[in-house]
């Protein structure tokens, strides 16, 4: 046969190819030549026909049938056919591949080698491909190389080492001996792989950890030796010594001095020193020193260490280059909590990284903005961050906006600047806020009474500008509803009061029930609105009008509303000026929703009464219980928790029956439950002469402690419902012996799906410390079947600022409970 081309003539002439089709071509055309040489077991030209495969298989070409003849490349007694056998191995060859283990003897002859050369190609191979199997068998010969004076092979003998500690762990302690001298190896390629194969030794074995913390000070020794010597050309790279052996070095001091005050003190100088003398004018000085910062950040470090770190990490954010800048934020977002006043001297730094073209470091900056805000300087934090709000792109409005709306909330230093700020969103990036935006801002003005008329002029004015905005459009028409009267008066202090008249008031809302813009969520706000002003305002015949209009909506809700507010002009109009009457100041809730909570075990959707019709809502089937997992199995039934308004006549005109019809029944169960048989009185204000609902003496049952932990005792007592003796009332009594109160304090239950159970809202989320009072909380537990109560409860709270979780299981409940 003629001699094949050579690998540069191969690479000529698929270079000359003008198109994918001609290379494949050449491709196919050259690799059936060197089938046919491997079938004529042709050992002259077999290297370089392997050479030739791994050029194609590194353009995307299929190689697999070179796989053999890299193991007759291995076997050969030439360096050259070596040299391309393993090569070769290492790219077409893995463990997933029975054929690999063909090698192990090759492997094993070749680490025994009398020259280095051989050896080395030896080692590398084992150390980039060698399966657990290899490794277990072929470990005694690379620790015996790395025992050895030879540096070549120490080096690759500790990369290789490394190797077989990821793929068999438990062979580590075979190694040990013989990393006691590799630190002492003035080889700075040694020296390399040693700290390589310290850190994984370290980072998989808290044993090796602390045996290997007494290497400390000859690690710093070392460093300090890089930092000090002078120019040397062998290991110089932009004017610093051998910056890849520091990196090395202070990623394993960080490991060593982790949670270790010993080992931290003694390597506190060094870092100093790094941090200080270290040039940053090239990007290998910036590499060792955000090294310094992440060791120094890790270990327990001086304060004056740390502050020096965080300023070099805003000299960071100074710096021209993009992947700094954004290194610097991603860091000083990770060390903001711990060192608070450190990061806040470079606020103006980060707040000028908003401005820049990069949107990673756009939104890095505004995560570290929100993270430096406090009381101190939310104004300007503030003013910062609305600008940004108005010229960011609309990825970063959502994120933006939640995060004013937490750190007004946290912050914000008078109620009316916390409307301004919050109403500047909406105005802004109304369209992007979370859903929870508007019932959290309906609360604030409810609480804020002397705001009520500046509020409902502002948002009055704001939505003849734009109704596009519906998160905004809802809230004034919340407003607008419930404090009409003030606007039409004109009673406005804060600002100049505008003159309107009532007609342009309700004007402006049919405008919202017939615009485009509006959501069927905003024509039920409006609709609600205009209804409430039929006790404000004295234009009722027009109210009644467009009230009855929309009795035949095609939108189901918005039809429903108009029939039920209908019926309030004509069969109940003398109980229309009560049930209408304002909105009472709401109490602040875990979820910040402004009126009713309904709960199922633990999750909370908050609703504005106005907008929501039913009085216990369904939860969907998808929303992920936290109880679900207390009792091991599937045989829980959610809770259904709710909330019952203290004054009946605020139910803002929705005409609910809160008493009658009150399904227990909280998730998907395989038949339906039974309902609690209660009267059902059409509405609202009838069921006040309704039977009630517990007794007012418990039946003889004695208390009990449910929980005793933490200072927190949780103890029940017992009813026993009138209508129904299958009712267990059981009254939680939550008392905090500390001398600390704990805040939002929630209790969650869960039971199994026998029984059917009803949590009703506490009398505060606050329980006061030293016994001086109780939360009290109400639990309808339905026992047709009469067995043995058993309960899983989960406490929440927050204590001196940090929050507190418990599981408990309670099942040692009297019998005349259940019985």
């Amino acid at each position: 046969m003629p001699a094949p081309i050579r690998l540069r003539e191969l690479i000529r002439t698929i270079r000359t190819a003008r198109t994918q089709a001609e290379e494949r071509e050449m491709i196919q055309k050259e690799c059936a030549a060197i089938r046919s040489s491997f079938r004529e077991e042709d050992n002259t030209y077999r290297c370089r026909n392997v050479a030739k495969l791994l050029y194609m298989h590194m353009l995307g070409y299929p190689a697999h049938f070179g796989q053999l003849e890299c193991l007759k490349l291995i076997a050969s007694q030439k360096f050259t056919d070596k040299r391309i056998g393993y090569l070769g191995a290492m790219l077409l060859l893995d463990e997933r591949q029975d054929v690999h283990l063909l090698m192990t003897n090759c492997i094993k002859n070749d680490l025994n080698h009398s020259t280095q050369y051989v050896q080395g190609l030896a080692l590398c191979t084992l150390g980039c491909m060698g399966s657990s199997e290899m490794c277990r068998d072929l470990a005694g010969e690379v620790e015996k190389l790395l025992k050895t004076s030879n540096s070549y092979l120490r080096k690759k003998a500790a990369l290789c080492a490394v190797h077989v500690i990821r793929k068999v762990p438990e062979l580590m302690e075979m190694f040990l001996p013989a990393t006691k001298n590799l630190l002492s190896e003035k080889n700075h390629g040694v020296l390399h792989t040693s700290v390589v194969l310290l850190t994984e030794m370290c980072e998989r074995s808290p044993d090796m950890l602390s045996h290997f913390r007494k290497l400390v000070p000859q690690l710093v020794r070392i460093l300090k030796n890089l930092i000090m010597s002078g120019y040397s050309p062998e290991h110089d790279v932009s004017g610093i010594s051998d910056p890849f052996l520091q990196v090395r070095i202070l990623r394993l001091l960080r490991i060593l001095g982790r949670g270790d005050d010993d080992s931290s003190e003694a390597m506190n100088d060094i870092l100093a020193q790094v941090a200080t003398n270290t040039e940053t004018s090239k990007n290998v000085g910036n590499a060792i020193l955000y090294e310094t910062v992440l060791t120094i950040m890790d270990i327990k470090s001086e304060s004056g260490l740390r502050v020096l770190a965080i300023n070099i990490l805003g000299r960071f954010l100074l710096n021209n280059d993009k992947n700094i800048r954004y290194v610097a934020l991603t860091s000083l977002l990770k060390t903001v909590q711990t060192d608070h006043n450190a990061v806040q001297r470079h606020r103006s730094t980060i707040v000028d990284c908003l401005k820049d073209l990069d949107v990673s470091i756009k939104r890095r900056a505004m995560e570290l903005s929100f993270a430096l805000v406090n009381g101190n300087n939310i104004r300007g934090m503030m003013k910062e961050l609305l600008y940004f709000l108005d010229s960011c792109d609309p990825e970063f409005k959502a994120d933006c906006a939640s995060g004013v709306f937490l750190a007004a909330e946290k912050y914000a230093p008078s109620k009316r600047w916390h409307i301004d700020t919050i109403m500047r969103v909406l105005t802004t990036a109304g369209s992007y806020v979370r859903d929870d935006s508007v019932p959290n801002l309906i609360q604030l003005i409810t609480n804020s009474v002397e705001m009520h008329a500046y509020t409902v002029q502002r948002l009055y004015k704001a939505i003849l500008d734009d109704i596009s905005q519906q998160p905004l459009v809802q809230v004034a028409s919340w407003c607008i509803g419930e404090y009409g009267d003030l606007l039409v008066s004109g009673q406005c202090e804060e600002e100049e009061p505008i003159q309107v008249t009532e007609d342009e008031v309700l004007d402006v809302l049919e405008g919202l029930l017939v615009s485009n813009l509006s959501t069927p969520v905003t024509r039920g706000y409006s609709l609600t609105a205009i209804m409430k002003l039929s006790t404000r305002f004295s234009s009722v015949n027009r109210i009644k009008k467009v009230v009855s209009i929309y009795g035949s909506s095609i939108d189901v809700e918005l039809q429903q509303r108009a029939v039920e507010y209908n019926a309030l002009f004509k069969k109940y109009d003398h109980m229309r000026p009560a049930l209408l009457e304002r909105m009472p100041i709401m109490e602040k809730t875990a979820t910040n929703g402004p009126t009713e909570i309904v709960q199922t075990n633990g999750e909370t959707e908050s609703s504005v009464l106005d907008t929501k019709h039913p009085a216990t809502v369904p939860q969907p089937a998808n929303q992920a219980n936290d109880l679900l997992d207390l009792l091991g199995g599937n045989d829980v039934v959610p809770v259904i928790q709710t909330a019952l308004p203290t004054k009946p006549a605020s139910a803002g005109g929705e005409l609910l029956d809160l008493l009658g019809d009150l399904s227990l029944t909280g998730g998907p169960t395989p038949a339906p439950a039974p309902s609690v048989p209660i009267s059902q009185p059409p509405f609202l204000l009838d069921g006040l002469s309704s039977q009630p609902l517990f007794n007012d003496v418990a039946a003889g049952i004695p208390p009990m402690t449910a929980y005793n932990k933490n200072g927190l005792k949780i103890e029940f007592t017992f009813e026993r419902s009138n209508p129904n003796p299958n009712i267990a009332v059981i009254t939680i009594h939550a008392s905090n012996s500390t001398e600390a109160d704990m805040t939002d304090f929630v209790f969650q239950a869960a039971v199994p799906k026998t029984f059917q159970l009803q949590l009703l809202s506490p009398s505060s989320n606050i329980v006061p410390a030293l016994n001086q009072g109780t939360v009290t909380q109400v639990i309808r537990v339905l026992n047709p079947q009469k067995q043995q109560l058993r309960m899983r409860i989960k406490l929440t709270y927050t204590y001196k600022g940090s929050p507190v979780q418990d599981l408990a299981e309670v099942n040692n409940f009297p019998p005349q409970s259940w019985q």
